[in-house]
C-alpha cells in the first residue's frame, strides 16, 4: 500500500468470489495493477485514486476490505470493477451447459468478469496482441509511469500513476512508446491514442447494440474482431462479446468441434447459440481453463459434449 497517505477501510460481504483468479484471468487490472499472493491483495489506480482490496474468507461467502483515501469513491469503484451485482449462481447456471463448462467453473469458482475503463482496456487489447500475459504487462506498467499522471501523497510526494488517457498518449512519439518495450505497437498505440481522442467518443458508445459497438471499435487502428470484441465485453460490460484468440480457437476446437479446424465466424455463431447474453462470461472460464491446461497443446480429454 503507498505511504504517507491518510487511509481509512471498510468491508463489503461477497459471495461467489474470487480475487486470485480473477486478477490472473487476462483482463486489464492483470496489467497494470500489483497483487500479492500471500496476503490476497490487490492495489490499482483509478482515475486521481489509489484503491487497496484485500480478500479474505471463502469463495463461497467472504469480504472485501477496500483501504483508500477516499471511502465513498472507492466503494463505489470497487463494486462497478468488480461487477459486484452479478449474481453469479444464475450465470453459473446458464453457461454449466456441458461437463467442460462445468469442469470449467468448479477450478476457477469466483472469478469475476471486469468492467473497466473503455481506453484502458484498448490501449491494455492493442498490447496484448501477438504477446505473452508477463510481457504486456511489463508494458502496460512501463506505460503507465512514463505517460500516466502523478498521484501524489499527503507530503506533496509521487506516490503512484494514473492510467493515462488517450490525450496523453497521443502527444507521444513513436521512440517514446518504443522505450517502453511496445515494439511494432507503438504505431498502433500512436493511431489509436490520436483517434480516440480527436475522432471518437469512446464514452459515447456506451449505448450501441453489439453489433454496432464492434464495427465502431474496429475503425480504431490495431483493432480486428478478437480486440473488438475484448474491449467490448471487458470496456461495455457487453456479455454477448465471445474473444478468440489462439488458445480460445484451440479450446473452441477441440472441446466441441471433434478437434476440426474451425473458423471465428462459425465459433462465434456457436458461442451465442449455446450462451447467447451469457457468451463472455462463459468466454472467460474457457480460455482460463485453456490457456492454463494448455488445451490444443498438450492432449486433453474432450469434455463438451
Amino acid at each position: 500500500m503507498p505511504m504517507h497517505e491518510t487511509l481509512s477501510a471498510t468491508g463489503i460481504g461477497v459471495s461467489l468470489f474470487d480475487l486470485r483468479h480473477t486478477f490472473e484471468s487476462a483482463q486489464p487490472l492483470t496489467f497494470y495493477a500489483e497483487y500479492n499472493a500471500q496476503s490476497n491483495t490487490l492495489t490499482y489506480t483509478s482515475g486521481a485514486h489509489i484503491i487497496n482490496v484485500g480478500a479474505s474468507g471463502g469463495v463461497e461467502k467472504g469480504t472485501l476490505l477496500v483501504v483508500s483515501k477516499d471511502l465513498g469513491y472507492s466503494v463505489a469503484e470497487v463494486t462497478r470493477r468488480f461487477r459486484l451485482s452479478d449474481n453469479m449462481r444464475s450465470v453459473y447456471k446458464r453457461i454449466s451447459t456441458d461437463s467442460f463448462m462445468r469442469a470449467s467453473i468448479e477450478r476457477y469458482k469466483g472469478m469475476r468478469l471486469t468492467l473497466n475503463d473503455p481506453w484502458e482496456t484498448t490501449l491494455c487489447f492493442i498490447i496484448s496482441q501477438f504477446n505473452n500475459v508477463k510481457r504486456i504487462g511489463l508494458i502496460t506498467k512501463n506505460v503507465v509511469r512514463t505517460f500516466g499522471p502523478a498521484i501524489k501523497g499527503d507530503n506533496d510526494n509521487v506516490i503512484a500513476h494514473s492510467f493515462p488517457g488517450s490525450g496523453d498518449l497521443a502527444h507521444a512519439t513513436i521512440k517514446e512508446l518504443m522505450a517502453c518495450g511496445a515494439g511494432f505497437r507503438a504505431k498502433y498505440i500512436k493511431e489509436a491514442a490520436e483517434y480516440c481522442t480527436n475522432n471518437l467518443s469512446l464514452q459515447g458508445l456506451r449505448s450501441k447494440g453489439h453489433d454496432e459497438l464492434k464495427e465502431e471499435l474496429m475503425g480504431i487502428s490495431g483493432v480486428g474482431d478478437k480486440v473488438a470484441d475484448c474491449i467490448a465485453l471487458f470496456g461495455y460490460g457487453d456479455t454477448r462479446a465471445f474473444p478468440v484468440d489462439v488458445w480460445m480457437q484451440r479450446a473452441m476446437e477441440r472441446m466441441y468441434f471433434k478437434g476440426k479446424k474451425t473458423g471465428v465466424r462459425k465459433i462465434h455463431e456457436f458461442a451465442d447459440k449455446r450462451w447467447g447474453a451469457y457468451s463472455g462470461f462463459a468466454q472467460q472460464y474457457i480460455y482460463h481453463y485453456a490457456r492454463n491446461a494448455r488445451i490444443g497443446v498438450d492432449a486433453k480429454p474432450r469434455l463438451g459434449k
